[in-house]
Formats: C-alpha cells, structure tokens, sequence
C-alpha cells in the first residue's frame, strides 16, 4: 500500500481501488489484525488498511514529534488516541475511549500490565 500524507494531521491510504483518507485527530484507536490494521474513528466509522500497525506507528510518530505525542502505543495490538482516554480500569482490563461529544464510547480488552504502564505515565497522586 502506498502512502502519501496532504498536511500534519492527515493520512492518505492509496490502492489501485481505494483511497482511505485518515484525519488523525478524529482517530480513537487503530488496532492490529495479522496484516491488517482497523482504523476506528470516535464516531465509530471504520477503515480497514493493508498495513502493520508498526508501519502505521512510523508514520504517526513522523508527524508528532515531541515530547507529548497524541497516540500512544498499547501492547501489541493498540494504537490510541490518548485525548479520548477516559477511563483505565486494570482488574476488568479496559480501557475505555470517549469524546463525550458521540454517543459511543469504544472498550477495548488490554492486559494488566500495559495498563498499569499507561496508568502510571499519568502519574496523578
């Protein structure tokens, strides 16, 4: 799959038959599926790329460099926008995202330990 990026916060997905634009601030999280990625959008549109979820890491961090980045990578399987964490909860394992503009707020199964380290970079006493 090629890739073209038209500013900072847009990325194009280009095929033979597709485009797939993604604007990466309306992106709740991108989930890994063998070679696949889901890119879930916080109105719960979906988009589904040709593409690891490391390549797709690559180029969200090209874009935010810096010392407070907008995604933050979770385990293996997630990348997620972290202005739409809402809430961490380590013994059901879930996290929960939500921009509490849409009616839909995201859960997504992680382990213990990947949210513990995301717990802790909040690092709120």
């Amino acid at each position: 799959m090629r890739t073209f990026n038209a500013s900072e916060t847009t990325l194009y997905f280009n095929t033979r038959d597709e485009l797939i634009k993604v604007k990466l601030d309306k992106v709740a999280y991108i989930e890994a599926d063998s070679n696949y990625c889901h890119v879930v959008f916080i109105n719960g549109a979906k988009a589904t790329l040709l593409t690891s979820l490391i390549n797709i890491e690559n180029l969200i961090s090209e874009r935010f460099k810096g010392d407070n980045p907008i995604f933050i990578r979770i385990g293996k399987k997630y990348i997620v926008n972290k202005q739409y964490i809402f809430q961490i909860n380590i013994l059901k394992q879930k996290l929960i995202l939500s921009d509490f503009i849409n009616p839909k707020t995201f859960e997504l199964s992680i382990s213990k330990e990947a949210l513990k380290n995301l717990k802790n970079l909040y690092n709120i006493k």
